[in-house]
């Protein structure tokens, strides 16, 4: 599996919903995702980004994407019921969800945790992942062979100072992963989760802020990980929490 290759067209004929797809390793995955055939649902919360991702997909001569605008910090599971409603009706079913947005917050001691802050990080990482998720379930179903991928993070499997609410979050997330795994074992549905690692995105920049990021790995480097996932390939893993930097 390590440095996995898919085959040109693996994922042909496939939809899949890739949040965060306006930057960072979400827009790397949704172009990725395209140049090997599928039909990508674009959801983040700057149209402006989803839009440059959309242009370059459509000029790389992918599938003509679709755009959700949506900030999960504010979005209702009615939100998330009519976004379901929506997918069903312009595509029949939904192939694959990548949950890849994610809100870092302010690193700081647990003495100084603020509420609201704490609010936000569950409110997009965790509770926005699973009322999406649930509502999208039933068009999930409708796929032959679906794929959930959540973003999880070293930090959410060994707690580390300062790292607060994030790194609760995404214990969170690898809990939340672990009970649906479980839960759909032996159906259509597989449940995973991707721990990206150290990568140059802003959110790392912003979390390290004296770090080179040219001594990082780009996103790019990682897409064979997030290829995998979403391929017939991976069509037997279940419930595992996966290193897209393996040491």
């Amino acid at each position: 599996m390590d440095n996995y290759t898919a085959p040109a067209e693996a994922l042909k004929g496939k939809v899949i919903l890739v949040t965060g797809a306006g930057d960072g390793i979400g827009r790397c995955a949704a172009l990725t995702y395209a140049r090997y055939g599928a039909t990508v649902i674009l959801l983040g919360k700057t149209v402006k980004k989803l839009e440059a991702v959309y242009d370059e997909i459509v000029a790389a001569g992918g599938a003509e994407p679709a755009i959700v605008p949506l900030d999960l910090k504010g979005a209702t599971a009615s939100h998330y019921k009519d976004m379901a409603t929506t997918i069903e009706r312009e595509f029949g079913k939904l192939d694959g969800i990548l949950h890849n947005a994610g809100l870092l917050g302010v690193l700081s001691p647990f003495e100084h945790i603020n509420l609201a802050s704490w609010q936000d990080i569950m409110q997009i990482n965790v509770t926005g992942a699973m009322l999406m998720t649930q509502a999208l379930m039933p068009v999930l179903k409708k796929a032959p062979a679906a794929s959930v991928v959540f973003t999880s993070s070293g930090v959410g499997r060994t707690g580390r100072a300062y790292w607060g609410p994030y790194a609760v979050s995404k214990f969170a997330t690898e809990g939340l992963m672990q009970v649906m795994a479980d839960e759909y074992a032996g159906s259509s549905i597989r449940v995973n989760c991707i721990n990206p690692g150290a990568t140059r995105t802003a959110m790392r920049a912003k979390a390290y802020p004296g770090e080179d990021p040219m001594s990082l790995k780009t996103p790019e480097d990682l897409m064979w990980l997030y290829l995998y996932l979403m391929t017939d390939a991976s069509i037997a893993e279940n419930g595992k929490s996966l290193d897209a930097q393996p040491k």
